[in-house]
């Protein structure tokens, strides 16, 4: 696991990010459950987007809205923006789709690249990681399954990009999020910026 430092600054880009509910009867969690309709809808418009300059998260399905199946989102990413460091999942796999552009993943202890069309799925306590390549932005897809409830893990990133509390505060909710946290060389050395 790494240390809290290793946290600061890279979660989101340090970006500012903004929570932003577009309206409609429907939001996020909230109706058009699998067990009240017997499928799940949400309308783009109804979807809370956390936005900042490099990227943005459109929190789709969280778990407690598909009756546990999965928790779902759409990432759009900058040229380059980091989306998310190095961390396990050891309840859950993660799929990444990528919709448009390229981006750069951590599968264990190899980066690969996956461009539009692309799908990579991680296992349970497989190390990964995700973020725009540089030069190039990136749109993906992910979806957590079996789910867990993220959508106030994500509200947390943006509080810390906002400042309001520290990066460091991920550490006390990683088993509450499944999201634990570690340091990967290669990955580091995939990202780290040329010096000019």
């Amino acid at each position: 696991m790494s240390g809290p430092s290793s946290l600061s600054g890279e979660s989101l880009s340090g970006e500012s990010l903004s929570g932003e509910s577009n309206g409609g009867a429907v939001g996020p969690g909230q109706g058009g459950s699998a067990a009240s309709s017997g499928a799940v809808v949400i309308r783009a418009a109804d979807a809370e987007t956390l936005s900042g300059p490099k990227i943005s998260i459109r929190l789709l399905a969280d778990s407690s809205s598909t009756g546990g199946a999965l928790s779902t989102q759409r990432v759009t990413m900058a040229e380059g923006a980091d989306g998310a460091v190095p961390h396990t999942h050891q309840l859950s796999s993660e799929l990444f789709y990528v919709l448009s552009g390229t981006v750069d993943l951590l599968t264990g202890d190899r980066v690969i690249t996956g461009q539009e069309g692309d799908l990579v799925v991680v296992p349970p306590g497989m190390p990964h990681a995700f973020a725009a390549t540089p030069g190039h932005p990136a749109e993906l897809l992910i979806v957590i399954t079996p789910g867990v409830e993220r959508f106030e893990y994500f509200r947390h990133l943006a509080r810390i990009a906002t400042g309001q509390v520290t990066a460091e505060s991920l550490l006390d909710v990683q088993d509450q999020y499944d999201t634990h946290f570690l340091v990967s060389p290669p990955w580091r050395a995939a990202r780290a910026k040329p010096t000019p």
